[in-house]
């Protein structure tokens, strides 16, 4: 029979006829022309096929009885994202004994409710930015009729009730020293924008922080707000709309509002996909708080995210370049009379854990903190959150202890790792540290330059303003 004419069948048995003929190690060994081996190398082969065989089954074995394919079939399920072991271990963590929680029950029926409030606190008031209440100045002016020169001194007489105290001779005296120094180039046919946008962020900061604060925020405004036309109307026209908010360079920080973020902030931590992220389980987000995931909006509304106790903040992590809302980071436990008040991590959805925009939403605080007097600010992590001690470190916080059942969270037990920051570690390193992981190491020299001259100026106009007093004749 013709090699044409045989059948499928006898065609693939006639090219396998090279395995089937394969009786022993040597027939395979001549297969591959090494049937002229010596001994001890043919040995050698066969033990290394022996080891190699061994070697994959117990790795498959491990990886079936370890549960990696079990993972992996989850991972796809869940987007890809897996839990940490910490927080795997996290929400597993023992219950606290049934006494126990009986006994935090009885106790705490002892006191009266704590008050909370989904307003601003007497904290947010203080650390937002001060302005000029336009609106109603306008209102109040299309309202009144100018006939004579008492009528404008009376009209300048209200005008002065919408201004905070202080804003109007820190505005004038900020406005002229960007004019003799202004940050960079002018804007074409805008030749005052600069000056007006370092003086409305210099002024708005108040004039209980510290003047070296104040410049050094007032030349980053007036960097990010002025850089081209199209910035300095959209700076402008939100400081027209919120000009309370504290602006960074990546990132602004807004007062926390149910009716501004809870439907933004309950759809990035939920677990759910947002925007251009996978979805995952969101116990990566609240594993380690005292409440959520939620189930709804509504009941995130009437957690800690949203009410707040009279000695705490919270502010809502907005991204400059597209408005959309990042996270949230809040303070807890003022401490007026001990100057002392504790930064809580930012809550934030896992993709942007450790992003330039969580950093510096800790930065604007810790600045305007330090700058406002306060002489310490503490950071707990739980003692399983690896991420929260990492970023501790990241933002120059200094270990001091470890505190064993400092908190019962979800009715189990936390200890609590303490991070302290002092006044004098801020002055010393600290802000130079993160403002150059924040803004680039040629933005810090100019800002300590800047600084530098400036204080020197500040110090010479002191010196002349008390030579005029002391040689003015006294009646």
């Amino acid at each position: 029979m013709s090699r044409s004419e045989l059948s499928d069948l006898e065609k693939v048995l006639k090219s396998l006829e090279f395995i089937t003929s394969v009786r022993s190690f040597d027939d395979v060994l001549s297969i591959f022309g090494l049937d002229n081996l010596p001994t001890a190398q043919k040995y050698g082969i066969i033990f290394g096929i022996i080891t190699f065989t061994v070697t994959v089954s117990a790795v498959l074995a491990l990886l079936v009885m370890g549960g990696s394919f079990k993972r992996i079939a989850e991972q796809a399920k869940t987007g890809g994202v897996s839990m940490p072991d910490a927080i795997e271990e996290r929400v597993t963590r023992p219950l606290l004994l049934e006494r126990l929680l009986e006994a935090q029950e009885f106790l705490l029926k002892k006191y009266p409710a704590v008050q909370k409030t989904e307003g601003m606190t007497p904290l947010m008031k203080m650390l937002v930015n001060i302005a000029p209440d336009v609106a109603k100045a306008q209102e109040m002016t299309a309202n009144f009729m100018v006939k004579n020169e008492s009528d404008k001194k009376k009209k300048d007489e209200k005008l002065k009730a919408f201004i905070p105290e202080g804003y109007e001779q820190n505005y004038i005296s900020a406005y002229r020293r960007c004019q003799d120094k202004p940050g960079g180039a002018t804007i074409s046919g805008m030749p005052e924008a600069r000056f007006e946008a370092y003086a409305r962020a210099f002024a708005g900061c108040g004039s209980y922080t510290s003047t070296s604060y104040r410049r050094s925020y007032a030349r980053m405004y007036e960097a990010v707000a002025c850089n081209n036309h199209s910035t300095e109307k959209q700076y402008r026209e939100h400081w027209l709309e919120r000009p309370g908010d504290i602006v960074g360079r990546t990132i602004r920080l807004e007062p926390l509002d149910s009716k501004r973020h809870l439907k933004d902030f309950f759809a990035m931590t939920c677990g759910d996909i947002y925007r251009a992220n996978k979805s995952y389980d969101p116990q990566e987000v609240w594993a380690f708080y005292e409440d959520g995931p939620f189930d709804s909006p509504e009941k995130m509304k009437e957690s800690f995210v949203f009410q707040r106790e009279m000695n705490e903040a919270g502010f809502a992590i907005i991204e400059s370049l597209t408005g959309n809302m990042v996270g949230a980071v809040y303070l807890t436990n003022d401490n007026p009379k001990n100057l002392s008040i504790s930064l809580e991590l930012p809550l934030v959805k896992p993709s942007s854990e450790g992003t330039v925009e969580s950093i510096e939403a800790c930065f604007l605080l810790l600045d305007r903190l330090f700058a406002l007097g306060y002489r310490r600010v503490q950071l707990s992590v739980d003692s399983m959150d690896t991420k929260g001690k990492k970023l501790s470190g990241r933002l120059g916080f200094t270990q001091e202890g470890l505190i064993p059942k400092d908190r019962i969270i979800k009715e189990s037990n936390r200890d609590s790792i303490i991070y302290g920051m002092l006044n004098s570690d801020w002055d010393k390193g600290a802000r130079a540290f993160l403002f150059k992981k924040l803004h680039g190491e040629k933005a810090m020299k100019v800002d300590v330059k800047n600084e530098k001259s400036e204080a020197e100026l500040e110090k010479q106009s002191t010196f002349i303003e008390g030579q005029k007093e002391t040689d003015e004749p006294k009646e």
